[in-house]
């Protein structure tokens, strides 16, 4: 028997009870197609942002329970989770499949996943349906008047999308959706709309409707030149930014409306007075001639504020008697 080469040991080591060392050594499996569109699908839609109206869904909730039973419906409160986050993915879904064309015109907007081909429009499509049916099918176990309301949702949520082909003022009908949520989340606890959730609708809707026509300066030149739509477009920048201004003391205000209407004590009140603070810095860092911060306005000091004052109102929920 020939004696084992230093090249013959070598692999002979590598083996253990006939398994290669190599074999042991193996790829990660790769990524399925479906979880591929996923991603693309959750980052079209921007999924992490529905922090910034469902933090008031739960406030409205919480407020709704603490009245009535002084408990937390868990069920109830899983549901809401559901029925805001799937309505929010239709609304941003279709928005980007309208808009597609006029993002393609953007360079702001020219490498959303429709634009470049990395999601295709019928991928766009099948995820806009899947969450229309979640959000039906959640609105339908809340109750049967959430379920007989969810299409004027639906349609007010749509809406917006359309809203730069025919006015000049897309952001009145983004606030006129976002008054669903707080709204939607009282009814489904309640099954019927107090003067508070009103409130808390009309802060929400103008809040939201009051940044985005921050946001929309950013657009302002481009959408002169593509032909969409926009307040400030057609009426400027300095023009866009005082109104902003002055339809955010109209959220302070309707913040101190509903808590005022829904009895909540100092620690709401405390944090109302913080998010009118961060409202003023969101304007200060804001010019006409620098839009530079814009996006530390939109998404830090907005993201601030939702986070910022469900914690003040849970705080001040818990204080005064809510309970698991």
């Amino acid at each position: 028997m020939a004696p084992e080469s230093p090249q013959d040991r070598e692999r002979s080591g590598d083996r253990i009870e006939g398994v290669t060392a190599r074999d042991l050594v193996q790829d990660p499996a790769p990524e399925r197609p479906e979880q591929h569109k996923v991603k693309k699908f959750l980052r079209l839609v921007m999924i992490e942002h529905s922090v910034f109206a469902l933090p008031f869904a739960y406030i409205a909730a919480l407020t709704a329970m603490w009245r009535e039973t002084r408990s937390v419906h868990w069920v109830e409160l899983l549901l809401i989770t559901v029925a805001m986050v799937s309505a929010r993915t239709v609304a941003m879904s279709a928005n980007r499949i309208l808009d597609r064309n006029f993002d393609a015109l953007n360079p702001r907007t020219a490498k959303r996943e429709l634009v470049t081909g990395e999601l295709s429009v019928r991928a766009a499509e099948v995820g806009t349906v899947i969450a229309l049916a979640i959000f039906l099918g959640s609105a339908a176990a809340l109750s049967w008047l959430c379920l007989v309301l969810a299409p004027v949702a639906v349609v007010l949520l749509v809406l917006y999308s359309y809203g730069k082909r025919f006015t000049d003022f897309p952001q009145a009908l983004l606030a006129l959706a976002q008054f669903v949520a707080p709204v939607g989340a009282w009814l489904a606890v309640t099954n019927h709309v107090s003067a508070g959730a009103v409130g808390l609708g009309i802060a929400v809707g103008t809040w939201i409707g009051g940044f985005d026509l921050i946001y929309s300066c950013q657009d302002a030149e481009i959408d002169r030149r593509i032909g969409s739509r926009s307040f400030p477009a057609r009426f400027g920048i300095p023009a866009a930014l005082t109104t902003s201004a002055i339809v955010h003391v109209g959220t302070v205000a309707a913040f101190a409306w509903f808590g005022a209407a829904a009895g909540l004590g100092w620690l709401w009140w405390t944090g109302l007075a913080l998010t009118a603070g961060v409202l003023v810095y969101e304007h200060v860092i804001v010019r006409p001639h620098d839009l530079s911060r814009v996006n530390r306005a939109f998404f830090t000091a907005n993201g601030i504020i939702g986070i910022g004052l469900f914690g003040f109102a849970l705080a001040d929920l818990i204080v005064h008697g809510l309970g698991a």
